[in-house]
């Protein structure tokens, strides 16, 4: 057995899963009600349902997921800029997938798409930089979406086209920072927790530092998590032993990739190419330095500049009965909304948080849909 089969183990899971409850049941009783942790990351918020956490730890301990989807979280007012830049003559604007069909309050890229704008998928920046290197006659726009994990990638495709010397291709940043979100959350006083599942993937770049703060700042246990089953269930067990010891800490469980202060060359390199903004988060939002904008030095590869666009008015525009924003903080689960799974599907979504993959609601849909409900807060 190599060392990573050992976090895939069923046996080994088995007999962790069983200490897991264990503890949580002392937890529970301690508490007079079961412990509430929240996940914020959406390969966590998957990797939880699809492995039936929730409804194996139903009555010991309650899961909720937060802002961790980077499509989910990208506003409306962001999105309908995008629709402007689409709507441009000459423009091809590229995208991940996911973004595609996340309503803005008007329009969405698909439709837009269908509409005849050249909106097209790339699964690298550097695949957008390959296509106007070819098609030198159209200004290409990516959109720079995600956390601290792509934003590293953007800036080294930035470099690689000023070094190119390529002059139509630009920068479209949506880019956002999870410890402001988490800050965010987490200033809300509806809001009860006990314990916090870090993201591994934001960390990794990060480093475990960078979330000192939840302790200093909230006193709550957290515990920076994996991915595979056994990583999950140990981080739950760490969270749940805190909370037997009455300690606080942030633990990094997910040493095979995650550092104490991080990837310092990713760092350095969203450092060279974004300076920190306030920028509007669905559901929550205008976090203050929570998102990342291109440094004046690289205004030539801004599209907002460079195409002259105008921000788009803000907006908080939810669908009758959408429960993204709620869901998104935290404070609902999925089955929750009086839309999921009969109004609200992947194949005709109504919120963010059932387009993408990660989403809180596509995950439910897919592997909890017909699980028990958990309480409200």
């Amino acid at each position: 057995m190599s060392p990573l089969d050992r976090f895939c183990d069923t046996e080994l899971s088995r007999k962790l899963m069983g200490r897991v409850a264990a503890l949580a049941d002392e937890v529970a009783e301690r508490l007079g009600r079961p412990a509430v942790f929240i996940e914020v990351c959406g390969t966590h918020t998957v990797a939880i349902s699809r492995l039936g956490l929730r409804s194996l730890l139903a009555g010991r301990v309650e899961l909720r997921s937060g802002p961790g989807c980077p499509v989910c979280v990208t506003d409306h007012q962001e999105i309908d800029m995008m629709v402007n830049l689409a709507r441009l003559a000459g423009v091809t604007l590229g995208t991940f997938g996911d973004m595609l069909r996340v309503p803005g309050s008007r329009s969405s890229l698909e439709r837009e798409r269908a509409g005849g704008a050249d909106v097209r998928i790339f699964y690298s920046p550097l695949d957008a930089v390959a296509f106007a290197e070819a098609n030198p006659e159209r200004e290409v726009v990516f959109l720079g979406i995600g956390f601290e994990t792509t934003a590293p990638v953007v800036a080294s495709t930035l470099t690689r086209a000023r070094a190119k010397g390529v002059k139509n291709f630009s920068i479209f940043s949506a880019h956002k920072l999870i410890p402001p979100a988490i800050r965010a959350v987490l200033s809300d006083p509806v809001l009860k927790l006990d314990g916090l599942i870090l993201p591994g993937h934001v960390s990794a770049i990060t480093g475990r530092r960078a979330f000192d703060f939840i302790v200093k700042e909230y006193g709550l246990p957290s515990v920076i998590s994996g991915f595979e089953p056994m990583d999950i269930l140990i981080a739950l067990h760490e969270l749940l032993l805190q909370l037997l010891r009455g300690e606080a800490r942030v633990v990094n469980k997910y040493t095979r990739v995650v550092r104490e202060e991080g990837n310092l060359d990713a760092r350095k390199r969203i450092a060279e190419c974004f300076e920190e903004v306030d920028v509007p988060w669905r559901g929550l939002g205008v976090i203050p330095e929570s998102g990342l904008s291109l440094r004046e030095t690289f205004r030539d590869f801004d599209a907002r500049f460079k195409l002259n666009i105008e921000p788009a008015p803000p907006t908080s525009h939810y669908p009758p009965g959408c429960a993204c924003k709620e869901i998104l903080r935290g404070k609902l689960l999925p089955p929750e909304c009086r839309l999921f799974s009969n109004v609200c599907t992947p194949v005709h979504p109504v919120g963010p948080c059932m387009v993408s993959s990660e989403g809180a609601c596509a995950a439910y849909y897919r592997f909890e849909r017909f699980s028990p409900v958990g309480g409200g807060i």
